[in-house]
């Protein structure tokens, strides 16, 4: 992107063809994001993260990270500059009700002029002009960008009919329309505005400056911006945390209500984390920086909803193709009707007799009753509304998208360790062959484990420090996806991983014999150069699991366990939670197949996991669901939704929510067509009074407009 700020000039890049339209979306959105990332900044510090910036005399060229071969196939294309300084959904809702009620008191005024002065006509029509040019002030400005692009839409149907009315003295009438729409227009903006402040709220959440513990134990205050993941920072009781770490020192509580809408406090000891944004309760505490700020949970929350709310549903994508071409065929039917009444009926063209209204006056009403206005506004109203209480409550929602698949699940796949279990692994004890080596067996995993993210890693590595193990360096390390861990030391090859990985080698006789572990037990095994051991541990249900996996089943949905654990540590958490079937032993390849052969016969499926290996099986469900704290990068990238602060039970709220937003889409779209089909059969075999038309028309659009709010104020859960 090429930015001229001095010319009010900016153009885009791309390899290749592309559309101008879409491009001018991805320019307004780019923007808006790095706009957003900015202003978290206490100060501008160079480029967002994955970009670059490059100056290039008064021009900024802003880019991607990425290879240089890319910048010589690039094909430039100016396009509109966007729109300085857009206001924000709450500013816009207070000015559309401003313009509303001047409109209704000046239209109000009007109406009693007429009546009380019929002498004197001009004053009534100057008040009626003031409270038509009030009504369709915002309408206006919207009417004239889209023709400038060569659009005609809603706006435009609203004031062609608006001038109609005039035209043939129905000024009360024109009045009235203006008046319900821009007051409609104040309530979608106020459903917006709820929706966005769920967002604000976050980043204002946010902390500025941070303590910084230095070498001596002297403390210098820093912007947040600058931190590095390793430093040491301090936070007072009523302070937030400014990055995402772990406990090192103190005490004390957070209140993470901002995360995950859980307003019971979060007791913090040491090795506990805290997360960017949360507050501090009562207790003076030390901790390390484990994220970057720009890679905090906090950040990432925001980006997720930010992006949520900018992808469609394809429902909401439909309606906006067809709200488009529907316009066009509003104002084409409207003129054709206009000469059936006139040429083929007799009806007069545009002079309205006692007892009869002229044709003019009859299309008018047709085009008002015939807009889409409510139809728009169905989808993508309950969308926003959704994924606002969803932000609220601890869940994430990737766009529309997600929401309408999620409503739509026959089947739930869950991993195991991490989702329907704790994670929280604790290491009971080691075993080595030969006897008597246990502490070397622990200190190779240690090595191995110390550069992984796996929840048996943290579990090892928890262990392993807490008895003061040895702290080896290797010379090569490598992630055996699904497998385990391999790397070299002292000229020897180390491995960590399943059992697979004995029994499928040199060792494999050997290891078939070797007794399993205990089936509430996980083991990891590990080899070394003369050395062959293995670390067990143990792993909790979530005391929410039973309660979910129930309620799913009351839904009509079935469960299955997909895990790489063993049979019969699968077997046993399985027998406690009541799931329809258990897939243990699997591979991350294997996990895909089984999602690929759950999905037969057109069921739907949403997979529930948190780890690396859960990524690709993520990716082959319809809907994919991540737990957030704890998750992988990898797995919430590929999630279209996410649980917060690894709380399972907001699964089954998430689904309930999803099935309420699918009701309330369903009923917006039968009122909203309801009401065209009833007033457009009704006027075209009738006289309808244009104000019964306009009350109809926006009074179906409110209705649409609050029926969506209940999903922001209500329980979905």
């Amino acid at each position: 992107m090429r930015i001229d700020a001095g010319a009010h000039r900016v153009a885009i890049a791309t390899v290749g063809p592309a559309d101008v339209v879409a491009l001018e979306e991805v320019l307004k959105a780019t923007l808006a994001s790095i706009e957003a990332e900015l202003a978290a900044r206490p100060s501008p510090a160079g480029a967002p993260v994955g970009f670059r910036l490059q100056q290039d005399g008064g021009t900024t060229v802003l880019g991607r990270d990425g290879g240089e071969m890319a910048e010589k196939l690039w094909l430039w294309r100016e396009m509109e500059w966007p729109e300085p300084g857009d206001e924000s959904p709450e500013q816009e809702w207070r000015m559309l009700a401003w313009l509303a009620a001047a409109c209704a008191v000046f239209g109000l005024a009007g109406a009693a002029a007429a009546t009380w002065w019929p002498s004197l006509p001009f004053v009534a029509r100057g008040l009626f002009l003031l409270a038509l040019i009030a009504g369709a002030w915002d309408a206006a400005i919207d009417t004239w960008h889209n023709l400038r692009k060569g659009e005609v839409e809603i706006h435009f149907l609203m004031l062609t009919v608006a001038l109609g009315a005039v035209l043939i003295g129905a000024w009360s009438e024109a009045v009235l329309l203006l008046f319900l729409f821009s007051a409609s227009g104040s309530m979608e903006a106020f459903a917006l505005a709820r929706t966005q402040r769920e967002v604000s709220a976050l980043l204002k959440s946010a902390p500025k400056r941070a303590t910084l513990v230095l070498p001596d134990g002297g403390e210098r205050e820093v912007d947040v911006a600058d931190l590095q993941a390793g430093q040491r920072l301090r936070v007072k009781p009523g302070e937030a945390f400014a990055a995402d770490g772990t406990v090192l020192l103190g005490r004390s509580a957070s209140d993470e209500s901002a995360l995950t809408g859980e307003a019971v406090p979060v007791e913090k000891n040491v090795g506990d984390p805290v997360f960017s944004g949360t507050l501090n309760l009562w207790g003076a505490v030390e901790f390390n920086v484990t994220r970057l700020p720009s890679e905090s949970t906090l950040q990432k929350i925001i980006r997720l909803i930010q992006t949520a709310q900018k992808l469609r549903a394809p429902s909401e994508r439909f309606t906006d193709r067809f709200g488009t071409g529907y316009t066009y065929a509003v104002i084409g039917g409207s003129a054709l009707m206009f000469l059936v009444w006139w040429l083929g009926f007799g009806v007069p063209a545009f002079a309205n007799e006692p007892g009869t209204r002229s044709a003019f006056y009859r299309a008018m009403t047709l085009m008002v009753v015939a807009s889409p206005c409510a139809l728009v506004l169905s989808i993508p109203s309950a969308i926003l509304a959704a994924i606002a209480w969803g932000a609220r409550h601890g869940v994430l929602f990737r766009g529309g998208a997600a929401i309408e698949q999620l409503a739509g699940i026959a089947v739930v796949a869950l991993d195991k360790t991490g989702t329907l279990t704790t994670g929280d692994l604790a290491v009971v004890g080691c075993e080595s062959h030969p006897p008597g080596r246990e502490r070397e067996v622990l200190e190779l995993a240690y090595a191995l484990e110390e550069k992984s993210q796996h929840p048996i890693a943290r579990a090892i590595l928890r262990h392993a420090k807490a008895q003061g193990t040895r702290r080896f360096e290797l010379e090569e390390f490598e992630s055996l996806t699904g497998q385990g861990l391999r790397g070299r030391m002292g000229g020897a090859t180390l491995l960590l991983g399943r059992r697979e990985l004995l029994e499928n080698g040199p060792l494999g006789e050997w290891a078939r014999g070797l007794p399993p572990a205990a089936p509430e037990l996980s083991e990891v095994w590990v080899l070394g150069r003369d050395l062959v051991g293995r670390v067990l541990l143990r792993d909790e249900i979530r005391a929410e699991s039973r309660a979910v996996l129930a309620g799913l089943k009351a839904d009509g949905i079935r469960t299955v366990m997909l895990t790489g654990d063993r049979r019969h540590a699968a077997e046993n958490v399985a027998s406690g939670l009541g799931l329809d079937e258990v897939r243990a032993g699997l591979s991350p390849e294997d996990k895909v197949a089984a999602i690929q052969d759950l999905k037969r016969g057109g069921a739907r499926l949403a997979m529930v996991g948190d780890g690396v290996n859960d990524a690709p099986s993520l990716a082959a469900a319809d809907v994919s669901v991540a737990m957030g704290a704890r998750g992988s990068d990898a797995a919430l990238e590929q999630a279209e939704v996410i649980l917060m602060h690894d709380r399972i039970e907001n699964f089954l709220a998430a689904l309930r929510l999803s099935r309420r937003a699918r009701g309330i889409i369903r009923q917006n779209l039968a009122v909203s067509l309801g009401v065209v089909v009833v007033m457009v059969v009704a006027t075209a075999f009738g006289v309808v009074p244009l104000s019964l038309g306009v009350a109809a028309h926006e009074g179906s659009t409110v209705v649409v407009c609050l029926n969506s709010l209940r999903l922001l104020f209500g329980r979905n859960a």
